[in-house]
């Protein structure tokens, strides 16, 4: 039996309890967690804003040790550092076809089926975003373990699995920043900070931070940022002053509101790019007359999880950390246990901190 966050149905609080983890079978692998990063994805499972089979044992960010492996695994052994991968592509299907992984068709499959039992009553348990990584260990597919390369403290490669690879992808693949742009960020949080810091990776210039929080500045700075404004009413206004009067190359938001999506690209340029980063319900709704449309020529874009290739993208990432361009301890705020996630939840909600890290 291992400990484990468990979301008992939608709009619950998680219970700490026990449960019961079946061996591998054929094709999976079970992993001792050293670090699970809280996501606002979760939140998101938490609430409703996305769909989650309850009860289910959430966190998908997080990275540990292969304890055991089942029938026909070849990818991994007991002993390897592994980042769990909560997106794992098929190489099947239209959009794997397309070279374009993070859109799989298949890779939300493994939150659909009972994965574990509670200890107390044997109650089935479904794995939040198919890794389950709030608990002491997890059983997932093959394919959803990324082997971790050397030179990467394990705890903090927890947030490989998520926040980096989301926020580097955003900058580098979906909005192909390029050197000596202008970049303005929506929110800085896990993924913004990860953004920000990306955005330093590709030279960019000048780097704008927005939050609602003015006690983000340090972390926003620390993390590449050469200005930090406080979210407000003239914001993108006081991005176009910042940029020539023309606003920002690129814009990338990691809110996940209407009215920030909608200020992100106010603040583009004329023929600039905004990309949304953030995942907003289904109520928030963004309005454009057909003549802004026409007028301004930007470019607006979702993104899936950085448009990343993990496999590809992960040893590109680690040669970054190794080298010092990218430090993954800066942007955890927080090192927690199980029981603080609910407060870890809160902070979010009231946009306070970084990313909180559950260590185990």
């Amino acid at each position: 039996m291992v400990r484990a966050a468990v979301l008992p149905a939608v709009n619950q609080p998680l219970t700490v309890t026990e449960i019961e983890i079946p061996a591998p079978g054929p094709g999976q692998v079970r992993v001792r967690l050293a670090a699970a990063g809280v996501c606002h994805s979760d939140l998101s499972l938490s609430n409703g804003t996305l769909r989650q089979p309850v009860p289910a044992v959430l966190g998908h960010e997080g990275a540990g040790t292969v304890i055991e492996v089942g029938e026909g695994v070849t990818a991994v052994a007991p002993g390897d550092r592994v980042v769990l991968n909560w997106a794992p592509s098929c190489g099947a299907c239209h959009f794997c076809a397309l070279d374009e992984p993070w859109l799989c068709a298949n890779a939300g499959a493994g939150s659909t089926a009972p994965y574990a039992k509670l200890a107390s009553d044997g109650s089935e348990l479904y794995a939040g975003l198919g890794t389950a990584v709030f608990a002491e260990e997890t059983v997932v597919p093959e394919n959803a373990i990324l082997p971790l390369p050397d030179g990467i403290p394990l705890t903090d490669a927890a947030l490989l699995g998520c926040a980096v690879l989301t926020g580097y992808g955003a900058v580098h693949h979906a909005a192909r920043v390029r050197g000596g742009e202008s970049v303005a960020v929506f929110g800085v949080g896990g993924v913004g900070l990860s953004v920000l810091q990306s955005a330093r990776i590709a030279d960019a210039g000048p780097v704008i931070a927005v939050d609602v929080s003015p006690a983000k500045e340090e972390l926003a700075r620390a993390a590449g940022a050469t200005d930090f404004l406080l979210a407000s009413d003239d914001t993108a206004k006081q991005i176009r002053k910042l940029t020539g009067g023309y606003g920002a190359d690129v814009a990338i938001e990691c809110v996940g509101r209407a009215d920030t999506i909608r200020t992100a690209w106010s603040a583009t340029r004329r023929g600039g790019r905004t990309t949304v980063v953030g995942i907003g319900g289904a109520d928030q709704v963004v309005t454009f007359s057909a003549l802004e449309l026409f007028y301004f020529g930007r470019t607006l874009s979702g993104c899936v999880y950085g448009n990343s290739d993990p496999a590809r993208d992960l040893p590109v990432l680690a040669e970054h950390i190794r080298a010092g361009r990218l430090d993954l301890g800066a942007m955890v705020t927080e090192r927690i246990g199980l029981e603080e996630i609910p407060a870890a939840f809160s902070a979010m909600v009231d946009g306070r901190g970084g990313r909180a890290l559950v260590i185990f």
